[in-house]
């Protein structure tokens, strides 16, 4: 399955850092995602684009996943020559990552 299946997103960005929520809709989908969607995953799911850190951060009240990626805007979003490469973008293009039906 893809990760949008069970989650939607929210975004950010400030000069060359985005974060990106990962949110289950149901929160019984929340173990799921807290096992597959890693920051060695998303590192390796935005190779080439992200170059920094990726740390996650955990919100189980809320059945989320907090991913603070450094490095990530092409030096940021006034110096990028990089089009529709910010927040929404990257979010949408986490969301197609394949995860399995059940945690590992």
């Amino acid at each position: 399955m893809k990760l949008f299946d069970i989650a939607h997103s929210r975004t950010g960005d400030k000069g060359d850092i985005s974060n990106i929520s990962v949110i289950a809709y149901d929160p019984k989908d929340y173990p799921l995602l807290a096992a597959q969607v890693t920051s060695e995953r998303v590192k390796a799911h935005f190779t080439g684009i992200v170059h920094g850190e990726v740390i996650r951060y955990e919100i189980p009240s809320l059945g989320a996943l907090n991913f603070v990626m450094h490095k990530a805007l092409g030096g940021g979003v006034t110096k990028s020559l990089a089009l529709d490469a910010h927040g929404k973008c990257l979010a949408s293009a986490l969301l197609d990552l394949d995860i399995p039906d059940t945690p590992a």
